[in-house]
């Protein structure tokens, strides 16, 4: 049995950044808030709470005082940061570059469509941690949308503003950024309308899903490594799956099964961009596992 791990595939540098930097602290402190999840996949977050993090919700935050709380990656709402200074809290902000970059460009575009009575639109999922943080740049007025039937809730006579969560696929977003414009070509009669399309989607996500096509054509079975709430880790499983129709789900080792491999000799692993290493490689490992036990059973049938 032959099991490959996809070389591309783990945590981005967004996340890389936000555990570095929880450890750090939690060598010197011992203990850590981390608002929210560090990273959806339940195997680090536990592995991080047996190390001292403690992970809390919003509503924690408004009644803790005087205490070190990391933001991860997925950015947070000024409302956050209000709280934290009202409290006392020492931020640890985590929030990866790319979303800063995001939140920046969507609060400056506000600004500028507030006055014209103009629409931001973003392309996301609704209450992950990152769209509530892109949304609060809006004063909550952000209009978030995950499909393109949702687009009728908006007004094609206004102007319009579209943007990503970092981590949609960009064929879905084009998708529905050129529906977005026809509609507001027929509704305002002309071609030359106010929409201005932001490319938003992170590169490393993008380039994800061509790399992770050519590994999944490669191998006779895929078993992709991903958390259940990872919005990333549904968007690459679903482009895998499409590939090679041989994939399979797992959220840890436990999850795999021997009969998945029946008639195969080359495995692939791979994983979504919260996803570590070194739940990926103890994945592998119970597939050779399976697939020895496999083995015997076929021995012990032929004597």
């Amino acid at each position: 049995m032959k099991v490959e791990i996809d070389s591309s595939s783990g945590f981005c540098f967004g996340v890389v950044n936000a555990i570095n930097q929880a450890e750090n602290e939690l060598q010197v402190d011992k203990s850590l808030y981390c608002l929210g999840d560090i990273v959806h996949n339940s195997e680090e977050v536990n592995r991080l709470e047996s190390k001292g993090l403690i992970t809390i919700n919003k509503q924690d935050l408004i009644g803790l005082k005087g205490k070190k709380v990391l933001l991860r990656a997925h950015g947070e709402p000024p409302e956050t940061y209000r709280i934290a200074k009202e409290n006392g809290i020492t931020v640890i902000d985590a929030t990866c570059p790319v979303v800063l970059k995001l939140q920046s460009r969507i609060k400056r575009s506000w600004d500028d469509l507030k006055g014209n009575n103009g629409q931001i639109v973003i392309f996301g999922k609704k209450g992950h941690a990152e769209v509530n943080g892109l949304v609060g740049q809006t004063e909550g007025n952000a209009i978030v949308i995950d499909n393109i039937d949702e687009i009728a809730e908006l007004d094609f006579s206004k102007p319009i503003a579209l943007f990503s969560q970092t981590t949609m696929s960009s064929d879905k977003y084009l998708l529905l950024a050129d529906n977005i414009r026809k509609m507001m070509v027929k509704t305002l009669g002309k071609d030359d309308v106010p929409l201005i399309i932001n490319k938003t989607i992170c590169g490393q996500v993008s380039n994800r899903k061509k790399e992770i096509e050519q590994f999944a054509q490669k191998h006779q079975v895929v078993v992709f490594v991903s958390g259940e709430k990872s919005s990333n880790g549904k968007m690459l499983f679903d482009i895998c799956k499409q590939t090679n129709s041989n994939t399979f789900l797992v959220s840890n080792a436990d999850g795999v099964q021997k009969e998945w491999f029946n008639g195969f000799d080359d495995v692939g692993v791979c994983g979504a961009t919260s996803t570590p290493v070194w739940l990926m490689q103890l994945v592998a490992e119970k597939i050779y596992s399976v697939a020895s036990e496999k083995v015997k059973e076929n021995y012990q049938k032929l004597i």
